[in-house]
């Protein structure tokens, strides 16, 4: 499948959730072979910690936006890499 082969670490959240999905569906499904399902499962855990980095990483971006004293968005850093 040439899904697995998308290197991971160069995802979107959004690629990587529609691919952990995918995953956790096959998985659901209960009629994969035993080792398929073990390298599913290892897929699942990698789409998932990249999942959980990404959203780290917006959640330290939202937390470097400083408010002026009108409430307005007064600035960002972004996080390096995004």
């Amino acid at each position: 499948m040439s899904e697995e082969k998308h290197d991971i670490s160069a995802m979107s959240f959004e690629e990587a959730m529609k691919a952990f999905e995918a995953v956790v569906n096959q998985l659901d499904r209960g009629d994969v072979p035993l080792d398929q399902s073990i390298a599913l499962y290892e897929r699942g855990a990698a789409l998932k910690a990249r999942c959980a980095k990404l959203l780290k990483e917006a959640e330290e971006r939202v937390e470097k936006i400083t408010l002026n004293a009108d409430g307005e968005a007064q600035g960002a850093t972004p996080v390096e890499g995004l």
